[in-house]
């Protein structure tokens, strides 16, 4: 790597995404092909996900992703929020269209339309789908590789319920799912809890949020669900008959994440040799060195590398036994950047002691083991090193947040101590704004558990509510 991450930050993500194969700059500018070694990664994700929501009853369905224009406008207030990054298509081979057609920037619109076709009877209630889709999003701003791109891949999930009490459960369950994937699978631990007004979803009763911090002192919003309430069924007639025989609008919920985790992983694990995966995530788990002068040495270290590899394989890893004719420098160097969990080391010297090197990625700690300890050794390293990146993440967020009492506090923990400020807040939104215009710092989330208490952080007033603010993605 060319560029150090406590350095430039910004330029050795850049080098770092590329390098470790995870993208590729497409010709579109602000779109970009997702790697094998990254959508690899994604699928982990959607697996993980996946099976938690089919144990909810949530089904996989697919819309359209045209969206003609007279529905986008049929919510003004959701319209309103999206026009700035719609994409259009006005022409159909040389024709042009007699109305425009919006690539999809979300599908609440073009999914709902079809709800009211499908709800009628409250026995057809909780509709729970879910879709696994690309948005596009003519972003103008800062475009970043994962994290700001004008093409993305998620999933939404779209809930119809009798009850507001049944999609408050939803939100709730939604955004706890988002949390366990990226504490449990991506080793990200995140803060959670409310969106203000100004940053909820528009169209929204509520947002909620999970968010994390990343190594340049940003946050980064990774998961969001929606308690949409009688909103959108209003506006789409959304309408079921009840038990007693009366009518009822549908209440309704909306998450989802994207493939913007891909870049939080690859941002606050990795380190200046290159990307840093968790053992979940990592398409290679182990790779093995033959280390060798001679052909003779090579037959010995190949043929005992494999060995191991055949055991760990039988063990469900995902192991590669390296015997390319590259050096081991090389060799060592590559997978390093590549970011794999562990690597083992097989030599003559190691052949002679009956045993091999094994070598951590994230600590870069090396030690020799006889060969009936590899296995079991490996197997461990797993679940040791998977955790060590989550409490290290955890310990960077917590020596990044930092506890504020006025504006002047908030400058310092922003530009000089840099994460995440907690701080109180009278509620009013004009001092939200006026924080965010004099700063550049967004409130990111009100927890859960919010305390009144303390003195806004702008205007002095008593504290109605404990807020995390930061400058963000």
């Amino acid at each position: 790597m060319d560029n150090k991450k406590t350095e430039n930050f910004s330029e050795w993500y850049l080098e770092l995404v590329q390098k470790a194969e995870l993208m590729d700059y497409a010709p579109v500018q602000g779109t970009m092909a997702i790697r094998p070694r990254a959508y690899f990664v994604w699928e982990q994700i959607q697996r993980f996900l996946d099976c938690r929501f089919k144990e909810a009853g949530v089904q996989n369905a697919y819309f359209p992703m045209f969206v003609p224009e007279s529905l986008l406008k049929k919510e003004a207030e959701h319209f309103a929020g999206f026009v700035p990054e719609v994409a259009w298509v006005t022409h159909g081979g040389n024709e042009q269209l007699g109305e425009r057609l919006a690539l999809r920037p979300t599908s609440e619109t073009i999914m709902y339309t079809m709800y009211s076709k499908w709800v009628s009877s409250h026995r057809d209630l909780p509709l729970k789908l879910n879709q696994w889709c690309n948005i596009i999003r003519w972003d103008t701003k800062t475009l970043k590789p994962f994290l700001r791109t004008r093409e993305f891949l998620w999933q939404e999930g779209h809930t119809a319920h009798a009850t507001k009490q049944e999609a408050d459960g939803q939100v709730k369950q939604a955004l706890d799912w988002y949390r366990q994937v990226c504490e449990e699978l991506l080793a990200i631990p995140v803060l959670q809890g409310k969106k203000t007004d100004a940053e909820k979803f528009p169209g929204a009763d509520y947002t909620t949020t999970i968010e994390a911090i990343m190594p340049d002192g940003k946050a980064l919003q990774c998961g969001t669900s929606h308690q949409l309430g009688q909103n959108f069924a209003k506006i789409f007639n959304i309408r079921y008959k009840t038990e007693s025989g009366g009518e009822e609008y549908a209440w309704q919920t909306s998450w989802g994440v994207s493939t913007r985790l891909i870049g939080a992983v690859a941002m606050l694990h990795g380190d200046d040799r290159g990307l840093v995966l968790p053992p979940k995530i990592a398409p290679l788990q182990v790779v093995i060195i033959p280390i060798y002068k001679t052909e003779e040495d090579k037959a010995l270290t190949t043929l005992a590398s494999q060995r191991h590899a055949v055991a760990l394989q039988a063990a469900g890893l995902s192991v590669l036994v390296d015997d390319s004719d590259r050096t081991p420098g090389w060799k060592f160097n590559e997978w390093e950047l590549k970011g794999v969990p562990v690597r083992i080391e097989i030599g003559v010297k190691d052949l002679a002691k009956t045993g091999a090197t094994i070598a951590r990625r994230d600590t870069g700690f090396k030690e020799f083991y006889i060969d009936d300890a590899v296995l079991e050794k490996v197997k461990s390293l797993m679940d040791e090193i998977q955790e060590n990146l989550l409490q290290k993440a955890r310990l960077f967020a917590q020596e990044h947040t930092h506890a504020v009492e006025n504006l002047e506090e908030l400058r310092e923990a922003l530009e000089i101590r840099k994460g995440f400020a907690k701080a109180a807040w009278c509620g009013d939104p004009r001092c939200e704004e006026a924080v965010k215009e004099e700063t550049g710092a967004t409130i990111r989330l009100v927890p859960f558990d919010s305390k009144e208490g303390g003195k806004c952080v702008y205007c002095g007033k008593r504290g109605k509510e404990t807020i995390y603010l930061a400058k963000s993605y």
